[in-house]
């Protein structure tokens, strides 16, 4: 029988992804503080549409906003993790990342009860190391890496790549790729930012965005017989009021269309159980 998923997920970076490039000044943070406004309106959409989502926090993120963290949880929300701070772990060294890691996991856990089951790297860029140490904290799955547009897979370890030479593949481990893409993340859509060596425009129209999100969902009706679509929102960033709407529509138009609405954990738990049958 055709089954059909849309995944909600929610990167609760406030100012810690600003902060990473350097951008301490009092406006960009306080750009990055209403997410903790947009993080509220956020949950009473997700609650009068009866819907469990996926949140990512990053460590200093847990620390100075506990309450609106306690929020997400408290209304059964998922709590990934999403680093210490908001650097990429393709910018650290690995005795860096590895620290800022376990950091990042005790928080959680004294934030949720329980270690988390899923790891989302800050700005989407692993290193050759990240997913050795997701492994190492016995983590699940992974939603970092863009391999596909709806299906999951089993991430590899160890790929040799170089300009020169046709790309070794290293091995396939038993952590779950839960694939991701910038075209379903409201960010690049949305935010302007004028840094000094780049300018990332955003600032489009919601509707024309939903448009083409709707359609994704469309296509993975029309060619899969099982499928997730990943949805990545930023509360800074789709907390705007008429983003707020065009996030209501999506909601309400994946609805019409028969979408299961799961966490990423409870994806990546029927994802197994497929393979397990032989269904994948």
């Amino acid at each position: 029988m055709p089954r059909h998923i849309a995944c909600l997920s929610f990167d609760f970076d406030t100012w810690s992804g600003f902060a990473a490039r350097g951008m301490t000044t009092p406006t960009p943070t306080s750009r990055g503080e209403f997410g903790v406004v947009g993080a509220a309106r956020l949950l009473d959409l997700l609650h009068a549409r009866g819907i469990r989502s996926s949140w990512y926090i990053p460590g200093v993120v847990i620390e100075t906003y506990p309450a609106a963290c306690e929020r997400v949880v408290k209304e059964g929300h998922e709590v990934g993790h999403h680093g210490w701070s908001h650097v990429p772990p393709a910018w650290l060294e690995a005795e860096r990342e590895a620290d800022e890691f376990g950091r990042a996991v005790e928080t959680i856990v004294k934030l949720t009860g329980r270690k988390p089951v899923g790891y989302r790297s800050p700005s989407w860029d692993i290193s050759d190391r990240t997913i050795d140490l997701i492994a190492q904290h016995g983590l699940r799955y992974d939603s970092s890496m863009m391999g596909h547009d709806c299906q999951p897979y089993f991430a590899r370890r160890g790929d040799v790549v170089a300009a020169d030479q046709p790309m070794k593949f290293g091995e396939t481990t038993d952590l779950v790729e839960i694939p991701i893409s910038w075209s379903l993340d409201d960010h690049p859509h949305f935010e302007f930012i004028r840094a000094k060596t780049e300018v990332l425009p955003g600032l489009s129209n919601a509707n024309a965005v939903l448009e083409n999100w709707v359609a994704d969902f469309a296509y993975m009706k029309r060619t899969e017989e099982w499928g997730a679509l990943v949805y990545t929102f930023h509360p800074y960033v789709v907390g705007r009021g008429h983003r707020m709407l065009m996030l209501e529509k999506l909601i309400d138009t994946l609805t019409a269309e028969g979408a299961v609405f799961l966490t990423l954990d409870e994806l990546q738990q029927e994802f197994r159980a497929r393979v397990a049958g032989g269904q994948a």
